[in-house]
């Protein structure tokens, strides 16, 4: 039974998005339920999954019964099983939270196509998560990013052009990895990554195999948005949806550092990218500009979301750096920062969406007294900043930390000066919005009375709001969990070589 969940994770949500249409034809109001109703199937059934890992170890599905490596297979492992929580948790949490931002944001003939993608977009990011093929992973991977780019375009002012550039290097990026996959058909006759990977170290001189890797390695820096490829990003998380842009800059990067980890690490041994293609340098240094130039960027932004989007550059570098490392330290501590940036940057953007929704501006200088309006709302946005900071015990602090452990232990000073450096640009950027909220005295309202201004509290609905308290608490869960999280998953996740 435990096999069928991970048909069910992909099938569930695929076949509910080809009948959203019909239930918004009839009744629009009734998609939000169906969708929400929907998600909470691959939610438990990736725990199902997990649970199955953690107890009897890494077991496989195989489509149609056809076995690999002539059929497809989903290969589920402590790694991907791990992924498949973050991605299901994280799309049901913002898919609760999407109703009234929805509504607000978008004409109401566009609800029932906008939950229709909303739910391709998460079948996509969990087929490339689950799936043990090459291939099948690249057309998971189109079907994401097709979706993606129809929810970027419905969004404000400027969307289309941000989503035609997405488009471009999406394109670019796609070309790239199906040219990998060809050249790797075509030095091994197979798809399969658990084949590919016992008949691919005979051939690591193979100059056709040097440049598959070559052709994966730029696909997934462009898919993950990693500085200087990272062009597209910004725009394209700035002007999508509030829902949207929570959405994608909280799995769209940590799931391409995920097939990034796969890839490297899985479907080619470690020593072929720290050895024979000594690519980890130079991704390593990428990363270092990546936070540098994220956290430079955000500094000179006024609005709160677009400060939010520099951000996620910069994060996206953290991961890298403790891939770029290769040793166990810093390979934990990036797999750990996907859960936990993952819930942060998620946490963030549906705190500006909900600030959004009430005051319509997102200009960190108008929001003056929001403590006060939005106390709760608030209180969320400061625990998630100093977790952003790498403030104990909120979870930002121990991903950093075993990052930190990874650099000094591979001696990369650099590395570690880069990471610490980010983490005052990050306490700088924060206090900048904390500061405005809570620490601006009330003007009075008549000089001679010494009458003050009344504020009176006004936050989010309840379906906005119970989301962000809950991804709020779950910063600090995680946090004080993060010891029972490494020793029972991801030092199994972790290859067995480092």
């Amino acid at each position: 039974m435990v096999e069928q969940f991970a048909a069910l994770i992909i099938v569930a949500p695929l076949i509910a998005s080809l009948i959203v249409p019909l239930i918004g034809w009839r009744q629009k109001r009734l998609c939000y339920p169906w969708v929400v109703a929907v998600l909470v199937v691959p939610f438990i059934c990736s725990l199902g999954v997990l649970n199955t890992v953690l107890t009897t170890g890494k077991f496989s599905y195989r489509l149609g019964g056809w076995a690999p490596p002539w059929g497809i297979e989903y290969a589920i492992d402590h790694l991907n099983a791990f992924v498949l929580v973050i991605v299901t948790f994280i799309s049901l949490i913002i898919a609760v939270y999407s109703k009234k931002s929805v509504e607000k944001e978008l004409a109401e003939e566009k609800i029932a196509p906008f939950y229709t993608l909303f739910l391709l977009l998460v079948t996509g990011l969990l087929g490339i998560v689950i799936t043990g093929d090459v291939f099948n992973l690249f057309v998971f991977l189109e079907i994401s990013s097709l979706s993606c780019y129809a929810l970027i375009a419905i969004g404000e002012e400027g969307a289309p052009t941000a989503a035609f550039n997405y488009v471009i290097l999406g394109t670019i990026a796609a070309c790239f990895y199906l040219l990998g996959v060809g050249y790797l058909y075509i030095a091994t006759g197979s798809l399969n990554m658990a084949d590919l990977a016992n008949i691919l170290p005979s051939m690591y001189h193979s100059k056709v195999i040097l440049v598959a890797f070559a052709f994966f390695t730029v696909s997934l820096a462009i898919k993950g948005g990693l500085f200087p490829l990272h062009t597209w990003l910004p725009d394209a998380y700035y002007t999508a949806p509030s829902v949207v842009s929570a959405l994608i800059a909280s799995l769209m990067t940590k799931v391409s550092a995920y097939v990034m980890i796969r890839v490297m690490f899985t479907v080619f041994q470690p020593h072929f990218s720290v050895d024979i293609v000594p690519v980890l340098p130079i991704l390593g240094w990428m990363a270092v500009f990546a936070i540098l130039f994220g956290g430079i960027k955000a500094l000179a932004q006024t609005d709160l979301k677009r400060m939010l989007v520099y951000i996620v550059v910069a994060e996206v570098g953290y991961i890298i750096i403790g891939v770029s490392v290769a040793n166990r330290m810093g390979l934990t501590g990036a797999i750990l920062h996907i859960m936990n940036d993952a819930v942060m940057v998620a946490c963030l953007f549906l705190i500006v969406g909900a600030i959004f929704y009430k005051t319509g501006t997102r200009d960190i200088n108008k929001l003056h007294y929001l403590n006060k309006k939005m106390p709760f709302t608030m209180a969320a946005f400061t625990i998630t900043a100093l977790s952003m900071v790498g403030i104990p015990p909120a979870c930002g602090f121990f991903s950093k930390w075993y990052l930190i452990l990874g650099t000094i232990e591979a001696g990369q000073w650099v590395y570690a000066a880069a990471l610490l450096c980010s983490s005052l640009i990050n306490a700088v950027l924060f206090f900048r919005v904390i500061e405005c909220a809570y620490l601006k005295p009330l003007n009075p309202v008549n000089a001679h009375t010494g009458e003050t201004h009344m504020i009176q509290r006004d936050e989010a609905p309840l379906t906005m709001l119970a989301p962000i308290v809950i991804m709020a608490a779950l910063v600090i869960l995680l946090g004080m969990f993060s010891g029972n999280i490494i020793s029972s998953i991801i030092q199994f996740a972790v290859p067995a070589s480092f």
